[in-house]
């Protein structure tokens, strides 16, 4: 129950797991919860639907892809004298699935700010703020693109696992002094894919498929936190991507590559078609 009633910053709090997450800490555990995102429409929609808990719950907007922004709010938090227990990372944009050659350099660079700088300058401005806390923590929700990097995924893949990497050097830094923790969930039922574009009813069918359940992706989050787990590895995929790499860490990925090529899903048409 280390978690009761601690100051939680989450970013990417306005949908899907973030939102999932901020409520289960809200709700099961008496959290105060700041959550950063860029959509005032949706976040006041989430306080109209916490109802009795909303008082729990405050937001900011702002582009967590942006330092300056970092800045300004680690100096509000001074100004206002709010203590702050936990950070949770979790912003993050999957771009559509193409080949390297087809993204841009713009691409790849709003790709790499969101998912990975957006860790790092939360992360590294609000540490110290962090620390003066009987129970820091840094979360940082990855992706099992960094256990497996799949083609049409190239500039995702890289910010996942350089943000993998990034959790696990800090974790052996400050282990013993600071909870630092890597979530790799699989694909899942979010508005992720919005960045996909149109695509067939076959294909959302078949990401359906794979896709585990927001609310239970939440669910099994919020007790991998709980329990202080390193590493959170959650989802069929997830969990295949994460063997595969180990046992077949050349032939796995071209398995995968197979499968994708011959469910004919026009999602992948940019990764397979010349």
């Amino acid at each position: 129950m280390w978690m009761q009633g601690k100051t939680v910053v989450i970013t990417g709090a306005s949908s899907g797991m973030g939102k999932g997450i901020a409520q289960r800490l809200i709700v099961d555990y008496g959290c105060n919860v700041i959550g950063i995102a860029r959509s005032e429409q949706k976040m006041k929609k989430f306080v109209e639907e916490l109802g009795f808990y909303a008082g729990k719950f405050s937001y900011r907007l702002f582009d967590v892809s942006v330092r300056e922004n970092w800045e300004n709010f680690a100096a509000e938090l001074k100004e206002n004298g709010t203590k702050i227990d936990v950070l949770i990372n979790n912003a993050g944009i999957l771009p559509k699935f193409k080949r390297f050659d087809r993204y841009t350099i713009e691409d790849i660079e709003n790709v790499m700010n969101i998912n990975f700088y957006s860790a790092v300058y939360g992360s590294k401005i609000l540490f110290d703020q962090l620390m003066e806390s009987d129970t820091p923590a840094i979360i940082n929700v990855d992706s099992s693109a960094a256990l497996m990097a799949l083609a049409g995924t190239s500039a995702y893949s890289a910010s996942k696992s350089a943000l993998k990497s990034l959790t696990e050097a800090m974790r052996e830094e400050y282990r013993g002094k600071m909870y630092i923790a890597c979530v790799c969930p699989g694909f899942t039922k979010t508005d992720i894919f919005r960045n996909q574009g149109e695509t067939s009813g076959k294909g959302e069918k078949a990401m359906n498929m794979i896709s585990t359940d927001c609310d239970k992706m939440v669910d099994m989050i919020v007790r991998g936190i709980a329990h202080h787990k390193a590493l959170q590895v959650h989802g069929k995929d997830a969990f295949f991507m994460d063997v595969f790499s180990r046992l077949l860490p050349v032939n796995g990925p071209r398995l995968f590559s197979n499968v994708m090529r011959m469910a004919k899903l026009d999602l992948f048409d940019d990764v397979f078609k010349d």
